[in-house]
């Protein structure tokens, strides 16, 4: 079944009769980028696993994105995140064969305030993690015309690296699922948790009794479905977002992710310089529609040459399907500017939904006895899903050896 231009045409269907219980050492709920890494790094251990999703094939945020993983805009214990599942990343896409560029980022400023923010960052990291470009230097990237006088400058953010999300999850969920000790049961659901009888937990699916170890539940929103008192206790809420798909502009061969200005005013490392007030002013200034939007206008290209555009950003507990057309028209006006190009052909739109908490970036939670719930409830699910997951098991084998220690 094809979604789309490019997309995957992998349709997994579960056709076999379980054992009405089975046992695993890791079960994972969820077969997310989230669940995926806890999966692979799981399996890279040594350990049985079980990985079980409801749907046929993966249909949520983890396809529905840009397919960046933005490490360089991280900050904090989010940026350790990042910089520690990188090689992941690099190692899985090696070992899979999905699609995966060293390609780093390019963020376009076009004032001498944007041009700041990225001198303040540049100054505080390594040399050669934040590379000052020139006007030219940006245009030359973007094969943009040289009369582009709207751009003033910007740089390349070398760390960041790039995967296809139409492919990603597919291609590595497929290859999980021929690992030696990995099963993969698709339509599958959990239904409730319980105390385990030759494993610590043991977990109702719509196709039998899963016991395991350690649970994993990675299902992104949809936490509050499983787990409402503490999904409510973390402030989840659902952020809706917008994005489109274009055919490839004539000539456009951009390996980078390209980010703006709204882009600095929603990842920490860019908010966190002295020049990030200054840059939130002169955007509600000289273009409040963006902020009333939650606007992060960037784009990457897909191996196919298409262009994944957006997005803007609403939250609410639950989320109407409906796509304002303003919005959409709003970041293609936007995008349009940087390329400098007169249109963009719009074969697709689409919603995305991922989960968001003012209160915290991260939810890890021990929700029963071996069950972990696990949600990246801040929109960087992709960027930190393998460093995530390899704190999350080296918590448990740090766990286990104190356990061993006292008895």
């Amino acid at each position: 079944m094809d979604v789309g231009p490019g997309a995957s045409t992998i349709e997994y269907v579960n056709t076999e009769t379980f054992p009405q219980t089975t046992s695993t050492d890791v079960l994972i709920v969820g077969a997310g980028i989230i669940g995926l890494a806890h999966a692979a790094l799981a399996a890279d251990r040594g350990l049985t696993v079980t990985v079980i999703e409801r749907d046929h094939r993966a249909v949520g945020a983890s396809i529905r994105n840009f397919g960046h993983c933005c490490i360089t805009a991280q900050s904090g214990e989010l940026y350790e995140l990042a910089r520690n599942g990188r090689k992941h990343w690099l190692d899985f896409a090696s070992r899979a064969g999905f699609w995966a560029r060293e390609a780093g980022a390019l963020v376009v400023a076009r004032t001498a305030t944007e041009l700041a923010v990225l001198q303040e960052l540049s100054g505080l990291r390594e040399p050669g993690e934040i590379v000052l470009l020139t006007a030219a230097e940006i245009r030359a990237r973007l094969g943009t015309a040289s009369a582009n006088a709207s751009v003033a400058g910007g740089a390349w953010l070398r760390d960041d690296l790039r995967v296809d999300p139409r492919t990603t999850v597919a291609e590595l969920a497929g290859w999980l699922s021929r690992q030696a000790g990995v099963t993969v049961r698709w339509n599958t659901s959990a239904l409730g948790f319980d105390a385990g009888t030759s494993r610590k937990a043991a977990v109702r699916t719509s196709r039998g009794t899963i016991e395991a170890d350690r649970v994993f539940v990675c299902v992104g929103h949809d936490v509050d479905y499983l787990f409402p008192d503490v999904a409510a206790e973390h402030g989840i809420r659902r952020c809706a977002l917008q994005m489109a798909m274009a055919e490839r502009p004539a000539g456009l061969d951009l390996e980078e992710a390209v980010l703006t200005a709204t882009s600095m005013l929603r990842y920490d490392a860019f908010t966190e310089v002295p020049s990030a007030q200054a840059l939130r002013d002169e955007v509600a200034a000289t273009a409040p529609e963006l902020l009333d939007i939650g606007a992060n206008v960037m784009f990457t290209q897909r191996p196919d040459g298409t262009l994944l555009l957006g997005d803007s950003h609403a939250y609410d507990l639950t989320q109407d399907p409906f796509l304002a057309e303003s919005t959409g028209e709003r970041l293609l006006e936007e995008i349009r500017s940087v390329l400098d190009v007169e249109d963009l052909t719009v074969t697709q739109r689409w919603q995305g939904i991922y989960a968001s908490s003012e209160k915290g970036p991260l939810l890890v939670r021990d929700v029963a006895p071996g069950v972990t719930a696990v949600s990246v409830t801040s929109g960087i699910g992709m960027t930190v899903s393998f460093g995530l997951a390899e704190r999350n098991l080296a918590h448990d084998n740090r766990a286990n050896h104190n356990r061993a220690a006292l008895a």
